[in-house]
């Protein structure tokens, strides 16, 4: 058990290696030559020209101005020079939103952490109950914590009486914070700039019709249910393997443009094999065989591209459908188009750049069983993780260590291994059992069928928040040292279990500070250097990039990834909320992360992240409500906690807390949740009759006409309803072919 000495040895490692991040960083950021590859925003917005396209040869590559290292940490500052109003138009809604979290986690613990302090751990501190029991192992941060207060002492109501004023502190945050981030959201839609989606909704699951074609009938039915505000539609088509042969195609064309410019450069034919990356396989002339490889792509890609348009089994049950008004849109995207309430479903469709094409394609009856797959998938992941947790949380316990290689305890007992065992290894091993889990969970969301890029990202981050929640946290708690509490359960009564689960809350709290020092310090450190994006961008300029278009492909910044970053934050809030009341000498910890996290992060997407869409904050709600069940568990957990230290009445002093945050969610979901998932018809008619009065002659159909056409087709055929005559416009029948 790590003592308060061992910890501050930790956390001086853990700052000293997070200061050596920065000051790296502060070096490479200054070097000419990886000046796009820390500012790539810049470059791709053609504001910022390389340093490297003048001066001598070496300040090409290297800056030799003393007087820019003085000033290293001068980038910190200038992430707040931005107003926000200016950041949501540089970096879009999302990106502002998903920093205000950060931001919200100083609100919410920073004062939580005040009082805590002021409060309780003066309480914690005198109750001096651990130094009077005999061959019990503690240290200095159990008697700062809740464990040191002796059972039955009345000094647990101020424990009581500080979990209402933290909930209701938490309460008044979130709910300031959740009518800001509505109000953000509702200025920013009716400010934003026309856009495809605002028109368009999204039909699935159209029924079959033995007379008509899928797209005759979506056009007739639309035209006799919504004849004044119909204006066209696009079918969806099954064009995933068509988009797989137009992806290899682009791989190849990258090769031969990459043995073409060699060859032009060194007059001689370069040499490749045919067999897997080049290496293994026959010889042959690299220009010759890519060139013949593009060619057999192009035939079969013609062949496949005719066999989807002329083929009607490509074509999917569902269509993009515009409409005459974003009141139109807005009505029939929220209304039920049939009384079968099985068909023609509707949705607001994602704007462009947030389509995931490939499960469109997907039969609207399978997504139930999908998802029914995945949750049983889900569970069975989460069940057996608890196993590899067990044993890295069993490695946290230098005592269990000894026990199985006890060779080991020489080395073990002195003072600085034994510091780097508790300090750095259970965090280390857990965090590579974590490091493929969110690939593993966005594969499972997009096997589930969500037709956004949006939805798989607010869905994986939903697992990965049940995952981190059950098997990080609560697995900690519960299977902690587990090869040596399961013997000790196995012989205890039923009613004393309870009480041993109950008593290892705040003995954990060392492992989670550890955990943060190591998970959440040392990454925000990572995330700000970019050493491995570094990497990679002079790897490519090294080997593949030979033009200006292929140095912009190379300088692919990649984007804010939602469904890992908002859970591992949601998993710190926990911490936070749970511990504030139990072990409060772990909260700096958890500010120290949130603040670190919102400098850097601020100043990623200002210079670094490029926007892959635009939801307009639509994911506050989860961030809420995951918040909110955090709050739940702290307070159970603390009934629970106190229901083992014989506390009179403590169940019953604190059950109105769960039951305020139940209604409190209840509360605000019915107060803000509509500005996120609806669009008002009022808001809908003012940007209409705004637009019609600015732009009066604007040619929407022309507008729309291929804002929803699959990508591996752009460019080459357009696919549109037939242009009617103002006489068919206005016709109120309606022209078919059914014979009934």
């Amino acid at each position: 058990m790590a003592n308060l000495g061992e910890i501050s040895v930790s956390a001086a490692l853990n700052l000293l290696s997070a200061f050596a991040f920065l000051v790296a960083f502060a070096i490479l950021r200054l070097q000419p030559i990886n000046d796009r590859v820390y500012f790539p925003k810049w470059y791709r917005r053609g504001i910022r020209n390389s340093p490297r396209r003048s001066g001598v040869c070496v300040t090409r590559f290297v800056n030799l101005d003393w007087r820019t290292y003085i000033k290293f940490l001068n980038w910190m500052p200038a992430a707040f020079r931005m107003p926000e109003l200016e950041l949501i138009d540089h970096a879009g809604l999302d990106s502002v939103v998903y920093i205000r979290i950060y931001l919200l986690g100083l609100k919410v613990i920073g004062p939580l952490a005040v009082l805590a302090f002021l409060v309780l751990v003066p309480v914690n501190w005198t109750g001096e109950t651990l130094e009077g029991v005999k061959n019990l192992a503690y240290n200095d941060i159990d008697k700062l914590s809740i464990s040191n207060v002796p059972d039955g002492s009345k000094r647990f109501w101020v424990h009581i009486v500080m979990s209402y004023v933290f909930a209701l502190w938490t309460f008044y945050v979130l709910y300031v914070e959740y009518k800001e981030v509505a109000a953000m959201r509702l200025r920013y839609l009716a400010s934003e700039n026309r856009r495809p989606d605002q028109f368009t909704v999204l039909v699935r699951n159209v029924p079959p019709d033995p007379d008509e074609t899928v797209s005759e009938h979506i056009e007739h039915f639309f035209r006799v249910n919504h004849p004044d505000s119909y204006l066209t539609h696009q079918v969806v088509y099954n064009a995933n393997k068509l988009a797989k042969l137009v992806q290899k195609k682009k791989s190849l064309q990258n090769w031969y443009t990459y043995y073409f410019n060699k060859y032009e450069r060194t007059s001689k034919r370069p040499i490749t094999r045919t067999g897997f990356g080049g290496v293994v396989g026959t010889k042959v002339d690299a220009i010759d065989y890519y060139s013949s490889e593009i060619q057999k792509l192009s035939e079969a890609e013609a062949l496949e591209r005719e066999k989807v348009l002329s083929d009607p089994k490509a074509i999917v049950r569902a269509a993009f459908v515009s409409f005459k008004s974003r009141w139109a849109a807005a009505v029939c995207a929220q209304t039920q188009l049939s009384h079968n309430p099985t068909i023609w479903l509707t949705e607001w469709a994602p704007e462009p750049r947030d389509v995931y094409w490939r499960n469109l394609a997907i039969p609207y009856f399978d997504l139930t069983i999908r998802r029914l797959l995945m949750a049983i998938a889900l569970f069975f992941l989460i069940f057996f993780f608890m196993i590899p947790i067990a044993f890295v949380q069993s490695l946290a316990n230098i005592e269990g260590i000894e026990k199985v290689f006890p060779f080991l305890t020489p080395l073990i007992e002195t003072k600085s291994v034994r510091s780097f065992i508790q300090g750095f290894l259970p965090g280390i091993v857990l965090k590579i059992f974590l490091i493929l889990l969110p690939t593993i969970l966005m594969m499972m969301s997009k096997v589930e069928g969500f037709s956004s890029c949006s939805s798989l990202d607010r869905r994986s981050a939903g697992k990965y928040h049940l995952f981190l929640l059950i098997n990080v946290f609560l697995g900690s708690i519960i299977t902690g040292t587990a090869f040596q509490q399961l013997k000790t359960f196995l012989h205890q009564p039923p009613t004393e279990i309870p009480k041993t689960v109950g008593e290892s809350i705040p003995m954990k709290a060392t492992f989670f500070i550890t955990y943060i020092m190591v998970d959440g310090w040392a990454g925000i450190a990572a995330e700000i250097l970019r050493l491995v994006p570094l990497v990679i961008f002079h790897l490519k300029n090294m080997f593949l990039v030979k033009t200006e278009q292929d140095r912009e492909e190379a300088m692919d910044p990649g984007c804010l990834n939602f469904a890992t970053y908002e859970p591992k934050i949601q998993l710190y809030f926990l911490l936070g909320l749970v511990y504030s009341a139990v072990t409060p000498v772990l909260l700096p910890f958890v500010i120290i992360f949130f603040a670190f996290s919102y400098v850097v992060f601020r100043h990623q997407v200002i210079n670094v992240y490029a926007q892959r869409y635009e939801s307009g904050g639509s994911f506050w709600p989860d961030v809420h409500r995951r918040l909110l069940i955090g709050l739940l568990i702290s307070q159970l957990l603390l009934m629970g906690l106190l229901s083992t230290k014989s506390v009179e009445k403590s169940t019953i002093a604190l059950l109105p807390l769960p039951i305020l945050t139940i209604w409190f969610h209840v509360y605000c979901k019915g107060r803000f949740q509509s500005a996120f998932v609806r669009f008002s018809l009022q808001d809908a008619m003012t940007k209409d009759t705004l637009e019609r009065a600015t732009e009066p002659n604007l040619n929407l159909r022309a507008y729309l006409k291929d804002a929803y056409v699959h990508p591996v087709f752009k460019g080459r055929i357009h696919f549109e309803s037939p242009l009617l005559v103002p006489d068919e416009e206005n016709n109120t029948l309606v022209l078919t072919r059914r014979s009934s």
